[in-house]
């Protein structure tokens, strides 16, 4: 009866250190993304020719993000483009700024194509913003942004002289939409 119970204890001892490292490796493990941007995801929708797509990677750590923007077809030149906190039924505070031709970013951040074309960069907790401060995500916090994207709830658009608002859009991370690439 003895070993019998030890047999046990041990079975359940592998069970628990094999999910543990299975919740580890997965929390750990980089997340890639492709969007497309349409003006039907817009808050409210908007039919214009205008077009995008939006590829990133999160690293394995999570402390930083790898991108690429790319869009065409506007209705007007681009003036900027960000990740935005919040569901796809609203407009959010902005978490970071892709790019902008309005010299209203952080230092650094670089032009948009104004006519269209292609951006990339990587994304670090100093590109983190105070714009969605009032929902939780305060300057420099990585880790809360990450785990926005990764729960559904960020987007990201492309505004234009003509829709300052924002002409197109795409949400992120897992939702019914998203799909992953790599």
């Amino acid at each position: 009866m003895k070993g019998i119970r030890i047999k046990v204890f041990i079975a359940i001892a592998v069970a628990a250190v094999l999910g543990m490292a299975t919740v580890a490796a997965a929390g750990g493990s980089s997340r890639k993304f492709h969007e497309a941007l349409t003006g039907y995801e817009e808050t409210p929708a908007l039919s214009t020719p205008g077009v995008g797509e939006f590829r990133a990677r999160i690293n394995h750590d999570a402390t930083q993000i790898k991108y690429e923007l790319s869009f065409s077809g506007l209705e007007s030149n681009a003036t900027q483009a960000h990740i935005h906190f919040e569901n796809a039924t609203n407009s959010g505070g902005i978490v970071a700024f892709l790019c902008t031709n309005l010299g209203n970013g952080p230092a650094g951040t670089q032009a948009c194509p104004a006519a269209g074309g292609t951006i990339s960069g990587t994304l670090t907790a100093a590109d983190v913003g105070a714009g969605a401060a009032a929902q939780g995500i305060a300057a420099g916090e990585f880790t809360e942004f990450v785990n926005a994207i990764r729960a559904g709830t960020t987007y990201v658009n492309v505004h234009s002289e003509n829709r300052p608002l924002g002409e197109i859009r795409a949400q992120l991370g897992d939702h019914e939409h998203h799909s992953f690439f790599g």
